[in-house]
This record gives C-alpha cells, structure tokens and sequence, in this order.
C-alpha cells in the first residue's frame, strides 16, 4: 500500500481481559467468570478501527520478537493494514494491557508497554515518504515522547499535502512549543465511555475536572489560549464537545447500555480520522456525531478491537 489514507504512528498491546461480576478492590482476589486475548494499544486500536470503515491504513509500530508480535503481525495483515513500518525488536517483549471488566461494562486497565517503548526517532523517519502522502496522520504517546513528537514535526513539515493531524494522548504535550505541532487536539474527559484512565488526558492538560459539559468548555478554553488550532473533548455517554475561536459545539451521544467499554475512545478516534480522511467535505461537527455513531456501536459488544464496526454493520446514513 504506496499512498494509505491513514497513517497511525502508535502502541500496539496485547489485550488479557477477565470478565468478573464487578471489579476487584484494592487486595482483593475474586472469582472472573470468562478470560480472552485480543489485541489492543491505543494506535493499533484507532488503526483497526478507521480500516474497518474502509479507509486504507498504515501502522508506524513495534512489536517484539515473540508470539505476541508475531500474532500481531498477522492481525494488521488480516485487517489489511500496511505493515512495512512495524518493527520487530528483540531488546522488549510486545506490549500486554490486562483488563479487568465487570457486568456493567466498566473497565480498569494496567498497561506494560515493552516494545512500544523501543520505537525512536529514527523509526518515525523512516516512514516520512509515506506520511507525507497520506491524509491523516494519528498519534497517542503510548510510545516515547521522541517518537511522537517526531511524528508531529513531520506532519508540521508537510502540513501543505496532509491536510489533518490527529492527536489523542497526553504525556508528550508538556510545553506552549509541543502543542503548536498540533492542529486538532482530541483529548478525552471521560474517556468516550472509556474510564481507562482515572485522570484523564483534558484534565491533565488544563487541571480542570471535568465532570459536566460546563467543565469540557473550560477545558477546551485553556487549550484553545494555548495554541492549539481546535479541541474535541469526549464525553462518555454525554458526547463529545468541539471547541474553536468561534465557540463551542456540544455533539450527543445516543442512549445505550455497554456491555464491554474497553477501547471505544480509540473507535472514535478512528472513526474520526476516517471521515476526516474520506469525507473531507463533511464539517467536523457532523464527522464528530458520525464518530459517536460508530463508538457507541462499539460498546455494544465484548472485546476491543473485536467489538469494532465493519462498514456493512454500520446504518447506511453514517456513510452518505
């Protein structure tokens, strides 16, 4: 694949999920009822996800020289994602996320990140000639901090010929200087029904706590005097808040009860990149209520990447 649509510069984890009546407390041992291996990493996940909308991926990754990379492997060549820039490293295991997730849908996670944290500089260079080419090109940080800025500098360098930059986590945006890499900062509040995080990536940013609507604009503010061109702050099942020099847009969210939380942030980051990548012409608050669409599916079945919509699985109207 010379020219994908969607370039994920990112993490890839091996996903340990046991499911169990409600989660443990601290010390606690309790009784799971069902146990799955999937694959997961915020990158890999947002990949898998605008892939199966139908947008042409890439992943920009590393994996380890072990059973977990080499399954991982065959998972992006499954999905039909270019693989040319996924390393393979002896120095780390694969990184492995275990899951805990209860009745509710609630999930807490520990992540290990292992060979995530081998990717350098360097790697990220490598693959300029095909970032250069694509449309869209999604970050997170589960990776080091040089690769991902790398990663933002390239895009900077070629803001002319691709025309989106997503970003989605927040370890690597320490300074005024590191958000002015970024176009479109898609922090979360809570997480898009996804508490992966007790402290979430806006409220980092902005110390703010973000419990309410109020709240996200607030958040989205501070970012805004920042530097960032423009915000989206996922709100759980509220929706997702989209935020400008021109004001705010408050985008809801469809009413449902989750069976499995797990990634759904990333099923919307993907989705997103997707409709910024293959529906240009769409503005962003539709391609944000689209994205809500597609990540409110998602929480509808167990699993991460497994729970993630196919195209044809999706109502006709996201799609026109």
């Amino acid at each position: 694949m010379s020219n994908p649509e969607v370039v994920v510069v990112g993490s890839c984890m091996t996903d340990l999920v046991s499911y169990t009546s409600r989660l443990p407390k601290p010390g606690e041992t309790i009784h799971g009822h069902r146990f799955s291996i999937g694959f997961g990493g915020k990158g890999a996940n947002q990949c898998i996800a605008a892939r199966r909308l139908g947008a042409s991926t890439a992943m920009v990754a590393m994996v380890g020289d072990d059973s977990f990379g080499q399954n991982y492997l065959q998972n992006f060549k499954d999905n039909g994602v270019d693989i040319t820039h996924v390393g393979v490293t002896k120095e780390a295991a694969t990184g492995v996320a275990p899951i805990a997730v209860d009745d509710s849908g609630e999930n807490c996670i520990i992540i290990v990140a292992g060979a995530n944290l081998k990717m350098t500089k360097k790697e990220v260079e490598a693959a300029e000639s095909m970032v250069k080419k694509s449309s869209v090109l999604v970050c997170q940080g589960e990776i080091t901090m040089e690769a991902t800025l790398a990663a933002l500098v390239m895009a900077r360098k070629h803001q002319g010929k691709l025309d989106i930059l997503q970003y989605t986590f927040f370890p690597v945006v320490k300074t005024r200087s590191d958000l002015g890499q970024i176009q479109t900062i898609q922090g979360h509040g809570k997480n898009y029904m996804d508490k992966e995080w007790e402290v979430t990536v806006a409220e980092v940013l902005t110390s703010i706590c973000i419990k309410n609507v109020k709240d996200a604009e607030s958040a989205a503010e501070e970012l805004l005097s920042r530097g960032c061109g423009s915000v989206i702050i996922t709100l759980g099942g509220e929706g997702a808040l989209y935020s400008t020099s021109n004001g705010h847009v408050h985008v809801s969210a469809e009413k449902v009860t989750p069976v499995d939380t797990t990634g759904a942030g990333d099923a919307f980051v993907g989705a997103l990149a997707y409709f910024m990548a293959c529906y240009p012409q769409l503005d962003m608050v539709e391609m944000i209520r689209r994205s809500c669409k597609v990540a409110t599916v998602s929480v509808q079945a167990p699993g991460t990447q497994s729970s993630y919509p196919a195209r044809d699985k999706l109502p006709k109207e996201i799609f026109v």
